[in-house]
């Protein structure tokens, strides 16, 4: 069952790791070892967690790299299903 309108893993990150560590963007990016540009794009939605992203992220948080591949597929998914709307598909069955 998928979520209704997932937040973005960059909000989560920000809300739920950032803030409550006190963590700026800049210190952030150096402890994953990224670049703060790279970072602040994941933080505000233009970009996505991907699976090196999501390793780092994990190891940095002692979360798994799992969760956070999942956030952004959750998200992901949401999205294309608002894109795609009601698509018409014919069903592929063997005869």
């Amino acid at each position: 069952m998928n979520m209704h309108n997932p937040p973005h893993p960059g909000e989560i990150l920000k809300e739920f790791c950032l803030k409550p560590l006190e963590l700026t963007v800049t210190k952030t990016a150096q402890a994953l070892g990224v670049s703060r540009k790279t970072l602040s794009a994941i933080l505000n939605g233009r970009a996505g967690i991907s699976p090196e992203m999501a390793i780092r992220l994990g190891k940095a948080f002692n979360t798994s790299a799992e969760s956070w591949l999942n956030q952004q597929l959750q998200y992901d998914l949401w999205q294309a299903q608002q894109a795609v709307g009601d698509v018409k598909v014919q069903p592929l069955v063997a005869a």
